[in-house]
């Protein structure tokens, strides 16, 4: 099992913890990295887009001419598709883009994305993010002292509320859940701070 040093707010080593061989010393699957991220910005698509069919469009319903003798084309309503400002004929209409995305193909994903980031040195296990009062201005000084400066994903278990209103405001900080961790999170940040609880318990949950 990796053993993975565990420093405190200060950056300080204060322990080490060892972490699953599947979860953390996984074979990287890029192909399944991919996937994971497709998967997930599908699902994150809002699909509201609507054109207008002829039922729909402003216009009146009154046949425009007699049917016969006038030696003009046959045409029925203003709102035709093939008149301008007509209706739209098969055009997009709200639906969701979201998809299945198998859960084995899912987790190895997971697997793949905290393999990587581990082996290159952007994660780094903290032993708890307790902070005194719910002040931005701590969150960033220790982000600071943890040489994250730039785009940084905090995971952490259960409820933290200083540390969620300290980070809320902080540009280019998430903070997720441990059991809402996604691939997608985990590849768009520079830098993965985790407490040592969420690390066990993504080496618990996602081992083999």
């Amino acid at each position: 099992m990796p053993k993975v040093d565990v420093v405190d707010l200060n950056n300080a080593k204060v322990g080490e913890v060892e972490l699953s061989d599947d979860v953390f010393a996984a074979p990287v699957n890029q192909a399944l990295l991919y996937e994971a991220v497709r998967h997930y910005q599908a699902g994150e698509r809002s699909g509201t887009v609507k054109t207008k069919v002829r039922g729909a469009v402003a216009g009146s319903g009154k046949k425009l001419w007699k049917q016969k003798g006038t030696g003009r084309a046959r045409m029925g309503s203003v709102r035709s598709p093939i008149w301008r400002h007509g209706g739209t004929v098969h055009g997009p209409q709200p639906r969701s883009y979201a998809y299945n995305l198998p859960k084995k193909m899912q987790v190895g994903a997971l697997r793949s994305a905290l393999t990587a980031k581990l082996n290159d040195g952007e994660l780094k296990v903290v032993d708890s993010f307790q902070f005194s009062d719910p002040k931005t201005k701590g969150v960033r000084g220790a982000l600071d002292r943890l040489e994250a400066k730039r785009k940084t994903l905090l995971v952490d278990n259960g409820e933290n509320r200083n540390l969620a209103l300290g980070a809320r405001n902080l540009q280019g900080v998430t903070l997720l859940a441990s059991y809402a961790v996604n691939v997608y999170h985990l590849l768009g940040h520079d830098r993965v701070l985790m407490s040592k609880s969420a690390a066990e318990k993504l080496s618990e949950a996602l081992a083999l």
